[in-house]
């Protein structure tokens, strides 16, 4: 992991204003990167712990670059939610936008008019529509969609004893990511875990959808429970359904098995008492620091963004991959093994 800090800030919510982060320039120019410069760092939405992770990577980055970044976004997870915040960015002139896609094609429209207006589009942790990639320079993305949605396949399987039906309790449906990452789960539980099986017949029809929102999320627990009183484990790709999910479960002293991807601060409670027995993650702060030197480089044209082209990070070099994409690596998991010490990380 790129870097350590011992904690992680609670992210603050503000409906229609502006999250401002600002850094003074750093003492010493980073070679390739213009200093100055002014940038938007755009969440899916401000009041989510993961994200407030993310923006204390992207923070580090322009500290260490010399940039002022503000932390900006809706406090619902909705692409119309981001298109206003976009809109404000390009009135007020920024260089550079790093944003998580809340839905893939909704604020394609306004990416293309930050870039018609010379912004620097960078998306990190969920991309846009591949058909619209051109509409940003790269994507900085956690790790490629089929690992992501085969490790939590083979953490659910682990725990279920591999035999059982399984549900998924997602975010939103419009969510590019989530939906890739569940994509490649259908076919692998198929092949690898013929004891296993999806409750619907198929992973599509499989999928209760949270809209990373805490209290619809724990609805959609208790809806899969009931519906599918049988169910032997939920995966749930996406850090407000697995804490939804695992408190729900402890509350109902529920048999079902839960695992996914998870923020270990938020989840080690839950690990510690035997609730969860495994979740996964990247780290979330890498992918914001990354994701803005990314960016900065771009704007500062020592880096392209093109398939084949590279960029360098801190101490590490990324390399742009098909579809105009950079990877982080596979996730981590977290269990009772080492979630004490990774919960005062992130």
């Amino acid at each position: 992991m790129q870097k350590k800090f011992a904690s992680v800030a609670a992210a603050v919510a503000i409906v229609g204003a502006l999250v401002a982060s600002s850094v003074a320039p750093a003492n010493a120019a980073v070679p390739g990167i213009k200093t100055g410069l002014k940038i938007a760092i755009m969440p899916k939405a401000v009041n989510i712990g993961y994200f407030t992770a993310w923006n204390k990577g992207a923070q580090t980055a322009c500290k260490e670059i010399g940039a002022k970044c503000t932390y900006v976004g809706p406090t619902e997870a909705t692409g119309p939610a981001q298109v206003q915040f976009i809109n404000k960015i390009i009135q007020q002139k920024y260089d550079v936008l790093v944003i998580s896609a809340a839905d893939q094609n909704a604020i394609v429209p306004s990416l293309r008019k930050a870039k018609a207006a010379g912004i620097t589009v960078v998306t990190s942790d969920a991309d846009v529509a591949a058909a619209s990639a051109s509409a940003r320079v790269v994507s900085v993305l956690p790790a490629a969609s089929a690992r992501i949605g085969t490790a939590e396949v083979d953490w659910i399987a682990e725990a279920v004893g591999k035999k059982g039906s399984i549900a998924v309790l997602s975010a939103a449906a419009t969510a590019a990511n989530q939906n890739a990452w569940i994509a490649a789960m259908g076919p692998y539980l198929t092949s690898k875990y013929p004891d296993m099986k999806w409750v619907g017949g198929t992973v599509d029809k499989s999928v209760f959808y949270g809209d990373d929102d805490a209290t619809k999320s724990t609805a959609q627990f208790a809806a899969i429970l009931s519906q599918y009183p049988d169910v032997a484990g939920i995966i749930s790709p996406t850090t407000v359904g697995v804490l939804a999910a695992a408190i729900e479960k402890k509350a109902k002293n529920a048999k079902v098995k839960v695992t996914g991807l998870g923020l270990p601060s938020q989840m080690a409670p839950y690990i510690e008492d035997g609730t969860v027995e495994k979740v996964g993650l990247w780290n979330p702060i890498d992918l914001g620091y990354v994701a803005v030197y990314a960016a900065a480089r771009a704007k500062s044209k020592s880096f392209t963004g093109k398939v084949g082209s590279s960029f360098k990070a801190g101490k590490k070099t990324y390399k742009v991959t098909a579809g105009g994409i950079a990877y982080l690596g596979d996730p981590f998991t977290f269990t009772k093994a080492n979630i004490a010490t990774f919960k005062k990380i992130y």
